[in-house]
């Protein structure tokens, strides 16, 4: 019964963290007018930007933790091929230097 009650309480979808989202800028700006009248000029103004700016904190973290998951690939016959991750891109050629010691351009394009 405890673990039904506390999953009324899990955010599960994007969704459910834009509401919860908006429901901290509410109370946020709401904090942040009650400074501006506590506290008038600049004091005031460097407070409510304060309990604003906690939003995209708070925001980027909870829309961190509902990321969704990357669809599995069917298993086929063959084995997929390990990707390479540590950084490098197959996409554009890389510079290196040239096997010739005595020739004018020191680096050269890699020919993959």
């Amino acid at each position: 019964m405890r673990k039904k009650f506390a999953r009324l309480f899990t955010i599960k979808t994007r969704f459910e963290a834009l509401l919860v989202i908006y429901a901290i800028a509410l109370g946020a700006v709401e904090r942040g007018v009650t400074y501006l009248e506590t506290y008038p000029g600049i004091t005031g103004w460097l407070f409510f930007a304060a309990c604003t700016g906690v939003v995209f904190i708070a925001g980027a973290k909870l829309l961190d933790a509902v990321r969704p998951v990357a669809p599995q690939v069917a298993a086929g016959p063959y084995a997929a091929k390990p990707r390479n991750n540590i950084g490098i891109s197959r996409n554009r050629p890389n510079l290196r230097r040239s096997r010739h010691f005595g020739s004018a351009l020191p680096i050269s394009l890699r020919k993959d």
